[in-house]
């Protein structure tokens, strides 16, 4: 027989329940719980002389299950102190238009219970039992982002050492709100908190601890996390508050964690095409000005990124305006303004091949201040014709030269008949022509060259924003 003194606080204690213990022990196990100077009753005693033959013994810890609905306290002016802590092994989604993070944890939580006590000594060296934790008192912490159903399963063990330190080990699916900003989508970072409270006791019936150090739940989450798709685990910190609720003020913990997207499938499938497309339109400009195929060919392109855009739709976040989308809309306006700059330049040129109209003046100011139209047309000047960026024999709409040949005895048998001036005023209308035609070809050029360096000046804007974004 065993004398156990009476469990502090409480005017009398009943007897004990069942205890298991993992290994056979042929000694008697020996609980010891302090008296209070406050408490009083009368000893009891238990009988455990067939525990090291049957291993389980049936009135053990009874006094203490049947009190798992009141906080284990000595003194319930004293709060027990909870310590945490928990770590992610997966982040399995990131709703990013109803702003969720759904991830895995295991929460651990740790606190003492004044009333299991044992000495390991007399119980051959036994520390540590395992019991159900539905005949425990267990700390009502909860996630305050928690926005789904808790689904923990039930029938779950918790771990009592010889010192009355309790450890609790449960697997939660964690789906908590999250202020999720895809600006810079996919080379975004996520910054979420998990602030860990609890629902019923204020401070001064329990305090939050830590049972880790930050830096350690960090590095193990790292270490273990499982999944290895869009999201990586960068760092977690955390800060501790206070959470005022009328009179009532609650224990906090924050965690922040901060993820980021792996942008490689991103980059592969969205800004490599849409690059090699807006480079092939930008190389679209090295067609002579002149040439029936350009146009049609800037039409099949920009019909091609159109097909491009609605394919990858579902790789883009619903919500939100990222910067990606900004980039989609700026190459998309691009290659409208080169198509229509290539309409506007094959109009043009056939209205200076048919009835050239006169050059505004401002525009012919603008004209020689720009390059000179051998720097800056696509096709070498013709011998005999420097005067012009483009060979009007090449322009549509003129005619050969063979056939314009026939025109010039006209001209000398009509200064043989007396008309020197009507030959001189056709000679001079002629040349003011061509002038005109040199006029707008030289604009066209100049168009061409200004848009070729306003795409590579893009190109190179974005390639240097993606290496930038990529590698911070």
């Amino acid at each position: 027989m065993l004398v156990i003194l009476p469990i502090m606080g409480y005017p009398q204690a009943p007897a004990l329940g069942p205890l298991s213990f993992r290994e056979h022990r042929s000694s008697l196990p020996i609980l010891r719980h302090p008296v209070s100077s406050t408490g009083r009753g009368s000893a009891f005693t238990i009988n455990c002389s067939r525990f090291g033959q049957q291993g389980v013994y049936t009135t053990v810890l009874d006094s203490v299950f049947d009190r798992k609905a009141f906080r284990p306290a000595t003194n319930f002016s004293i709060p027990t102190l909870v310590n945490i802590s928990f770590t992610m092994s997966a982040i399995l989604d990131v709703d990013e238009q109803l702003q969720l993070l759904s991830s895995f944890l295991w929460l651990e939580m740790v606190w003492d219970n004044p009333f299991i006590r044992w000495n390991p000594e007399e119980c051959e060296g036994i520390t540590k039992i395992s019991t159900a934790t539905k005949n425990l008192w267990l700390p009502d912490i909860f996630i305050t982002e928690f926005m789904d159903v808790d689904k923990t399963p039930k029938g779950l063990k918790a771990y009592i050492n010889n010192e009355g330190r309790i450890r609790y080990k449960k697997p939660m699916k964690v789906t908590s709100i999250c202020e999720l900003d895809i600006f810079y989508f996919p080379f975004d970072q996520q910054n979420c908190t998990l602030t860990f409270s609890s629902f019923l006791y204020t401070v001064e019936s329990m305090l939050l601890g830590m049972e880790k150090e930050v830096w350690e739940i960090a590095d193990t989450s790292r270490n273990i996390i499982q999944t290895h798709g869009e999201w990586e685990l960068l760092s977690i910190s955390k800060a501790t508050a206070k959470l005022s609720m009328g009179t009532n003020l609650y224990d906090q913990i924050i965690f922040y964690v901060a993820i980021r997207r792996r942008p490689r499938l991103y980059v592969i499938n969205l800004l490599v095409p849409s690059g090699f497309l807006v480079a092939i339109d930008a190389l679209s400009f090295f067609l002579p000005a002149e040439s029936e195929n350009r146009a049609p060919f800037k039409i099949t392109l920009l019909l091609g990124y159109n097909v491009f855009l609605l394919m990858m739709n579902d790789l883009l976040p619903i919500s939100g305006t990222p910067l990606i989308s900004v980039y989609f809309a700026l190459c998309l306006s691009l290659m409208v303004v080169s198509l229509l700059e290539t309409i506007l330049i094959t109009y043009l040129l056939h209205l200076a091949t048919t009835q050239p109209p006169p050059m505004p003046h401002w525009l012919h100011s603008l004209l020689l201040r720009c390059t000179s139209p051998r720097k800056c047309c696509p096709a070498a000047p013709q011998k005999g014709n420097t005067s012009l960026g483009l060979s009007p024999a090449h322009l549509p709409g003129v005619k050969e030269p063979v056939e314009s040949v026939g025109k010039v005895p006209g001209l000398k048998e009509a200064e043989l008949n007396g008309c020197p001036g009507s030959t001189r005023a056709q000679q001079e209308d002629e040349a003011q022509k061509q002038h005109l035609v040199s006029l707008w070809v030289q604009f066209s050029c100049v168009m061409d060259t200004l848009l070729f360096r306003l795409y590579l000046l893009f190109m190179a804007t974005s390639i240097t924003t993606v290496i930038v974004l990529w590698n911070t």
